[in-house]
């Protein structure tokens, strides 16, 4: 008994400092206004960084126009119609842009729906064009491909469900989509769909696993079946090349494996400390030569160079591959891979990727309120 108090003592504190909210200074949640009032230059910027801000009196997308040199300039935010937490999510996916970056996906966890937007240029930036139930509650993640959309649901036993997106932005739930996760209270992070299209993956926090669900012609799921973790409380992942897929583990490590056409999951590296506090978030470079990790409690990024067997190791002995102050959250890469976006409070952190993997700092912008989540770039 007083080594399962012990357990779940530790799983609290690890948890506990992957909250954007824990030992984070920043604008006050008024800011908002500010940023729908901050319309600027930047319709000729070569692409753009979406945030979520998540604000229980309204949700927002918050739009910062990229220059070609990755600094970024706010263009105003849009409303999703729906609203946030105010607070941390404890997830990572809170929005996601379709594989041509036309369409934006959000969640509103306040109001248990999704929002979709189509994308053009800054600053007119984003039209809403569809609010649609989320097909369970307090939806933090979502996924898309192709013409799927997959949104898993943290309230209740949690869940996810499934939607075909329609040429118009309207969502439509495929029935019979809907499926559990491997029990409740499990603590769900994040979902997403392998680059084959075959599979479904979400990260459980609370019970160390990985689920794997089938995806069906039809758009319809089975499973889960859920596998071990190599590392402790796995969190944020993403996929590089040739099936790799690659873990946070808030417990203070990151892993990588080979996901295979038929679901089988098979550790390449297992558990690869970072030697800094919580890696809740991982992305990954497009061409799959590199994966970062934020560190929560760390207060930096943590890189590790992939091998063409898709086993990683860290860029640097200490893990610090970049300082960024305590509270990193949300990461995202732009589409080009030059660039890596880092949400610290109210604040986001420009670097550019050096051929070797090392960030160079270019730049940081404020002004997004407390309890913003996610990070998506194009």
């Amino acid at each position: 008994m007083n080594t399962q108090i012990a357990v779940a003592a530790l799983a609290a504190a690890v948890l506990a400092g992957c909250s954007q909210d824990r030992n984070v200074t920043g604008p006050a949640a008024s800011r908002a206004a500010d940023l729908a009032a901050s319309a600027v230059a930047g319709a000729n910027a070569p692409g753009a960084v979406y945030a979520l801000t998540n604000q229980a009196a309204g949700n927002a997308v918050a739009v910062f126009a990229r220059a070609a040199d990755g600094t970024l300039v706010p263009a105003g935010a849009v409303a999703t119609g729906g609203t946030g937490t105010g607070s941390g999510l404890g997830s990572q996916g809170a929005l996601a842009l379709s594989d041509d970056g036309g369409w934006l996906f959000t969640v509103n966890a306040g109001s248990n729906d999704v929002s979709v937007f189509r994308v053009g240029p800054p600053p007119a930036g984003l039209s809403l064009a569809s609010r649609t139930p989320s097909g369970g509650t307090q939806p933090i993640s979502l996924t898309v491909r192709g013409n799927l959309l997959y949104v898993l649901n943290a309230g209740g036993e949690g869940n996810i469900a499934g939607f075909v997106v329609g040429s118009d932005g309207r969502l439509g739930a495929i029935a019979g989509s809907a499926r559990p996760l491997s029990g409740p209270a499990v603590g769900p992070a994040q979902v997403s769909f392998s680059p084959d299209g075959r599979s479904l993956v979400v990260t459980e926090k609370a019970t160390n696993l990985l689920d794997i669900y089938a995806v069906g012609a039809d758009g319809v799921t089975s499973g889960p079946t859920s596998v071990a973790s190599a590392g402790g409380t796995p969190f944020g992942f993403a996929f590089g090349h040739r099936d790799n897929l690659f873990v946070s583990e808030a417990a203070g490590s990151a892993s990588s494996y080979i996901l295979g056409s038929g679901g089988e999951v098979v550790p390449v590296s297992g558990a690869v400390v970072t030697h800094q506090g919580a890696p809740c978030w991982l992305v990954a470079t497009k061409d799959g030569r590199f994966i970062y990790t934020a560190n929560a409690q760390g207060g930096s990024i943590s890189g590790f160079v992939v091998e063409t067997d898709g086993s990683i190791g860290l860029l640097d002995a200490d893990g610090a591959t970049a300082l960024v102050g305590r509270g990193a959250t949300d990461m995202a890469v732009s589409v080009n891979s030059r660039y890596l976006y880092q949400l610290v409070g109210g604040i986001v952190l420009a670097f550019r990727i050096q051929a070797d993997g090392h960030l160079a700092p270019v730049g940081t912008v404020g002004g997004l309120p407390a309890g913003t989540v996610g990070l998506a770039a194009r």
